[in-house]
């Protein structure tokens, strides 16, 4: 059997149902025997699009995303979704090449990349983006370093790995026997799940009984960990709140009596005040980073005065930002399944506070008629289709944080915004993503900028037969930039017609120019069995910043974010 057949079979025996990419170079070969298999192969308009697709399908599944492409534009417009993933602690393996030519590869280079004489050095960006990667030269090799890179994916703190094809050897024969063995997939990629010492949950538990205004901070990791279920027993467990950091939203119900919003530089005033309050805070699978912790703001955290109990399946993760009193190093599901074994409290603290904060999410100007659109108004039309079995899919920018504030996320794992490394048009075809991988409605939300880098999303979504919604908060311009300073160049765009666009791809589209139109688009949208586009005008005068900056970070002077 030919190696790349088996690198197929490979992913067939280890549950693969998509590979994202685009054919080029020698992944040209693993196309070909895809052809031959039941994995559905998704080719969007670029790998830009593809590397989003497998990090979300990654996100969402919780088992690798595949990506598949040729080296040099895996290394480059493709690295962005392996950036998100990496920072994002998403799942991936990525199927690449060097385009490396064989005996002519000490002539001169043209796209090859294996970082050499006068050639690209692929390798070396794979080193910064990954968490793992192989350059295998045989096929022995090439089997094992797919096989690990499975594995690797998702060992401890998820992320993106890759394997570099190299010319030959991957269309080379697989020996009968060959030395070293390459052993069965499944074996190979086993992995174990790791849990805290009953010392460190037993100290734990004592400080949260103890506590009179126990907190918990829940970050990304309690997504990671699909740890729902226990996040909400040990709030009960223990009488906490729960706040969540931006990349944690939705791992809570919003609407459930502990839940007290989003923490942060523009999180929900009432959640961070209660955060600042807290005696004991509990902090799940959260990196503490500098928008979370409203850059630092002195009366924002104080670890001299609170006792601060920080788990994380990363032990460099526990007690970096702040002082941690207690680590808990292990799986964010493990770890609260012991926490409410261990121990219990009651008081009345905690349902009255979060009820008081959980009045942050809506505001005056949700209702308002004024015309242009103002985002809250927009946003809260969203959150009206938004029901448990809809999923919203948040892109950079202004757009994510009035999403943040006035959308309520009415069940776990109905929210996922680009957060990693934060990259603006990834909320497009990670909503494609979404309706491939999942059963569920998908809403992409995405600023006029971010939009038009992706949208040709739209046309992959009818290619592939799926009906996300794609909803354009308009406000032509880069809005947080323009807000920040207005002189700067290149903060406004011109007015793009982009339902007509949508159209000619074939889409429905629609452009909503007063409040009394909103909730019929989305409605009509996300009832469509067929891609929509909704291009809602929003006033690009009111202030984002200025409208949703917290109080904390007011204090540390609004640093730029």
């Amino acid at each position: 059997m030919r190696t790349v057949d088996s690198v197929v079979d490979t992913l067939e025996t280890l549950g693969v149902e998509f590979v994202f990419g685009y054919p080029g170079g020698r992944v040209i070969e693993l196309f070909e025997a895809l052809a031959e298999s039941d994995i559905q192969v998704v080719r969007p308009r670029d790998e830009r699009e593809a590397s989003v697709m497998a990090e979300a399908c990654g996100r969402l599944t919780r088992q690798p995303g595949v990506l598949a492409g040729q080296g040099p534009w895996i290394g480059s417009i493709g690295a962005i979704g392996q950036m998100e993933a990496r920072l994002g602690s998403s799942p991936m393996v990525v199927l690449t090449e060097s385009s490396e030519r064989g005996e002519y590869s000490t002539l001169a280079p043209y796209q090859q990349a294996r970082g050499d004489y006068g050639g690209l050095d692929l390798s070396t960006v794979l080193d910064g983006i990954t968490k793992e990667h192989w350059s295998p030269r045989t096929p022995t090799e090439t089997l094992r370093s797919v096989q690990l890179a499975f594995k690797h994916a998702v060992a401890g703190r998820p992320g993106p790995t890759a394997v570099v094809f190299d010319g030959d050897a991957i269309t080379e024969t697989v020996p009968e026997d060959p030395t070293p063995p390459v052993w069965e997939p499944v074996a190979q990629t086993r992995t174990w799940t790791t849990a805290p010492p009953e010392t460190d949950v037993r100290a734990a538990a004592e400080a949260l009984k103890s506590a009179e205004r126990p907190v918990i901070v829940a970050g990304n990791g309690v997504h990671a960990a699909q740890a729902y279920e226990e996040l909400q027993t040990v709030a009960a467990a223990y009488d906490a709140v729960v706040t969540t950091s931006y990349l944690g939203k939705s791992t809570i119900a919003e609407t459930h009596d502990h839940a007290a919003g989003v923490i942060g530089s523009f999180g929900h005033e009432g959640a961070n005040r209660i955060v600042s309050k807290a005696d004991v805070l509990l902090v799940v699978g959260c990196r503490l980073n500098p928008m979370d912790t409203n850059w630092q703001a002195p009366a924002f955290i104080r670890p001299d005065e609170q006792t601060i109990i920080h788990a994380d399946i990363d032990p460099r993760n526990t007690g970096w930002v702040y002082p941690a009193d207690i680590g808990l190093v292990g799986d964010a599901r493990e770890t609260l399944a012991l926490l409410v074994e261990s121990g219990h409290r009651s008081s009345s603290w905690a349902i009255d506070r979060a009820a008081s904060a959980r009045e942050d999410f809506t505001d005056p100007l949700c209702e308002s008629d004024a015309v242009p659109i103002t985002p809250q108004r927009a946003v809260a039309a969203i959150d009206s289709v938004v029901d448990r079995e809809t999923l919203v899919t948040a892109d950079s920018g202004n757009n994510r944080f009035w999403l943040l504030q006035y959308l309520q996320t009415p069940a776990p794992r109905t929210y996922f915004g680009s957060g990693g490394v934060g990259g603006m048009g990834w909320a497009p075809p990670a909503a494609v993503s979404a309706s491939l991988v999942t059963d569920k409605n998908v809403i992409a939300v995405a600023g006029d900028g971010g939009f038009a880098m992706t949208m040709t999303a739209v046309e992959t979504a009818l290619e592939y037969d799926v009906a996300p919604t794609f909803v354009v908060l308009n406000d032509t311009g880069l809005g947080m930039v323009r807000q920040m300073d207005d002189r700067i160049p290149g903060v406004t765009f011109s007015d793009t017609e982009f339902a007509d666009i949508a159209t000619a791809f074939g889409a429905r589209a629609e452009r909503v120019e007063v409040p009394e139109n909103l909730e019929s688009a989305l409605t009509a949208g996300v009832d469509a069995d067929e891609p929509t586009v909704i291009d809602i005008r929003i006033d690009p005068e009111i202030q984002m910043s200025e409208t949703l900056q917290s109080s904390f970070y007011a204090d540390v002077g609004g640093l730029h974010e």
